[in-house]
């Protein structure tokens, strides 16, 4: 099952008006990207490199709940009020990607209606992959062994 890409997701015409937003950035393994929390007003695309997803665990170091890689959208609450994020990142390796600012891109989706239809849809595409992973994850952890079993 493969994460909705840009590529696959947007028109050509909303892959151009994206990316002239778009500036190339570095992060060096361990890197930390952004924290829950604090205001998410930037978005990436990972060009190489691995970035971890994680959570606060009070009394415990954080939890690492996804890795994302090549083509893979870092981010998505720049499009969702308050614009927090819920969770920290972490370059898990070098790592080269694509940097939004996010403002700036919730301006052209204001601007047009149809871009910012196709921005939403792709973020909540790739929310919607992430929610059943993440359900497989739980279920394999969690679910009484044989439980998804046919009888």
């Amino acid at each position: 099952m493969n994460t909705p890409s840009m590529l696959r997701a947007l028109p050509t015409e909303y892959q151009r008006r994206l990316m002239s937003l778009a500036r190339e950035v570095a992060f060096a393994q361990g890197t930390r990207i952004f924290n829950e929390g604090a205001r998410a007003d930037r978005f990436w695309i990972i060009r190489t490199g691995s970035i971890e997803l994680d959570t606060h665990v009070p009394g415990r170091r954080r939890a690492v709940v996804e890795v994302l890689g090549h083509n893979e959208l870092v981010g998505v609450s720049w499009l969702f009020a308050p614009n927090v994020w819920h969770l920290g990142a972490t370059a898990s390796t070098p790592v080269r990607a694509y940097e939004f600012d996010a403002p700036a891109v919730r301006f052209l989706c204001q601007d047009d209606p149809a871009f910012g239809q196709a921005i939403t849809r792709w973020a909540g595409d790739v929310l919607a992959h992430r929610l059943r992973t993440t359900r497989v994850r739980l279920l394999d952890l969690y679910a009484p062994y044989g439980a998804g079993s046919a009888v």
